[in-house]
């Protein structure tokens, strides 16, 4: 069973030093320690450090950090992380808030986590629901903005003139900001609607 540490400070200008010292002191060796410098607007899954600690560890293994906040940048992220530590057989030990899951104490903290996380995921839908509502109010509509006719036989014809010069579709395509697929589709959409008219 090997003890693992992992660090995060939001920028290079942070000192993680408080961190490693902890952790050390926890029994865990320095090369067994995985950092990331990054702010908080990335998963822990999308850190480079914390990718290569869920590639190394192993059931059995016990990964320490010095609070549970350096697992992510939220509740709810945070509870992710230690969800999927936990379904590798991982063990979690928070060294400054006592959270550790092999403990009674430290079962029903992380209970108190996934409740509160829980709560935040409901607030964040309130609000993003709110926030619709009160668009849709005012007028703003969703989805795709309507695009004018005109503008796409224009780009049809000119991807097309390209076309008979010798020019890839990929080219052709790109001469008016369209991909190739959004090319053909628009070749399609024209085709049909000259076989619908040449049959009224």
């Amino acid at each position: 069973m090997r003890h693992l540490g992992y660090t995060r400070v939001s920028t290079a200008s942070q000192d993680a030093q408080l961190q490693l010292d902890a952790l050390v002191v926890a029994g865990v060796q320095k090369r067994d320690v995985f950092s990331d410098v990054t702010s908080g607007s990335r998963t822990a899954i999308e850190r480079p450090g914390m990718k290569r600690l869920l590639d190394y560890v192993e059931s059995g293994d016990t990964v320490v950090v010095w609070r549970i906040d350096r697992l992510g940048r939220s509740l709810i992220d945070v509870l992710n992380t230690v969800n999927l530590l936990r379904d590798k057989g991982v063990k979690i030990r928070s060294l400054s808030d006592g959270i550790d899951p092999e403990t009674t104490t430290g079962r029903l903290m992380l209970g108190m986590l996934a409740t509160l996380a829980e709560y935040e995921r409901e607030l964040i839908t309130e609000r993003v629901n709110a926030g619709i509502a009160a668009a849709r109010q005012n007028g703003t509509r969703f989805g795709r903005p309507p695009v004018d006719p005109a503008v796409i036989a224009e780009k049809l014809e000119i991807a097309q003139d390209a076309r008979k010069k010798g020019r890839t579709a990929e080219e052709a395509a790109s001469l008016v900001g369209w991909s190739r697929a959004t090319l053909y589709r628009h070749q399609h959409a024209a085709r049909t609607r000259e076989t619908l008219s040449g049959q009224v």
